[in-house]
């Protein structure tokens, strides 16, 4: 039922995945109106009440164009759980009141996100990179699995697709969205083959007009290839995805295995508690900051080329994907 349900209210089955920093209520609206579904992480909205001000005006943004009998998708919000997160319980908080439709957790098990959002009838489908965190987020309740295989960009797992949505179905039979170096639709009717129900795109979406990312950003992305993705957890002491050019640029060495934020991050773990920063590693003295600074993406930049608005991206995927279920249809 949840599954049909999501199914019905998207013009393709597509998340737009949170993008840190750069998601905003713009974003959010243009995926949404665009028929996918738009997503932001909590942690973008700074400051005093904006994440409730983000949500109203996302709200009454496309309540007016269902007022004007337009398609309209669902939109997210990311909640990291992880210890570090001090805004969780607070943001959260908002979340539940404002009734947002799809919450994404991501970085530890989601448990008293689960019993919060299902309160008001809302969605949770978590972030898992390994057969272990997909059962864990099983057992807490989720609605769904977002399976961050290799590839993908932020932080993303060492899986292989194939590998990881054929183990994960074999102990879960519900919505499954598949993540890595997705941004074509024939991939997304090549993930609904091998199981998943759903794709998460997010790289594609930097180079939407609507995307606050510098241009330069963008244009590294569309001049990039998979050979120039570097997977390291020298910037934030989790393993993720980035622009191997946006990272020497801030001080980047493949072969040095010290940084503060990866020590940072084991004393978190070990302690319980979240540390005062400390400017240590080298990208840091370079005034250098991670994500804002140094720039992720997925394996995919090789395929994506141009600049496009959200709607015209959503269309051409579209257009691919029909394509695409037409060649199938021959093959068989």
């Amino acid at each position: 039922m949840i599954l049909e349900k999501l199914k019905t209210s998207l013009r393709l089955p597509v998340i737009a995945s949170p993008l840190f920093i750069l998601s905003n209520p713009r974003t959010v609206v243009a995926q949404c109106c665009a028929g996918v579904v738009g997503s932001f992480p909590a942690l973008n909205a700074r400051g005093e009440g904006t994440l409730k001000q983000w949500l109203q005006e996302i709200k009454e943004k496309l309540e007016k164009e269902q007022e004007n009998n337009r398609f309209v998708a669902p939109y997210a919000v990311n909640q990291i759980v992880h210890a570090s997160n001090s805004r969780l319980e607070k943001d959260l908080r908002v979340c539940v009141d404002e009734k947002v439709p799809i919450t994404i957790t991501s970085l530890r098990s989601p448990n008293e996100v689960v019993h919060a959002v299902k309160s008001y009838g809302g969605l949770v489908f978590h972030d898992v990179i390994s057969l272990r965190h997909a059962e864990k987020a099983i057992e807490a309740g989720v609605d769904g699995l977002i399976l961050v295989a290799t590839g993908a960009g932020g932080h993303a797992g060492t899986l292989n697709p194939f590998a990881l949505v054929t183990e994960v179905r074999k102990i879960y039979s519900g919505p499954v969205v598949l993540a890595g170096s997705i941004t074509n639709g024939s991939q997304i009717l090549a993930a609904q083959v091998m199981g998943a129900d759903f794709v998460y795109m997010g790289t594609k979406f930097i180079c939407s007009a609507e995307c606050p990312a510098p241009e330069d950003y963008k244009d590294m992305i569309i001049r990039s290839s998979a050979n120039d993705i570097v997977y390291t957890n020298f910037f934030t002491g989790i393993y993720g995805s980035y622009l191997k050019e946006s990272a020497d640029k801030a001080g980047y060495n493949s072969n040095k295995l010290f940084s503060w934020p990866r020590f940072k991050l084991g004393l978190q773990l070990f302690l319980g508690k979240k540390l005062k920063q400390v400017n240590f590693s080298s990208f840091e003295k370079l005034g250098s900051k991670a994500w804002k600074d140094i720039w992720s993406a997925g394996q995919g930049v090789g395929d994506i080329d141009q600049k496009q608005r959200t709607a015209e991206i959503v269309s051409q995927l579209i257009e691919e994907y029909t394509r695409a279920k037409e060649k199938i249809t021959k093959m068989l």
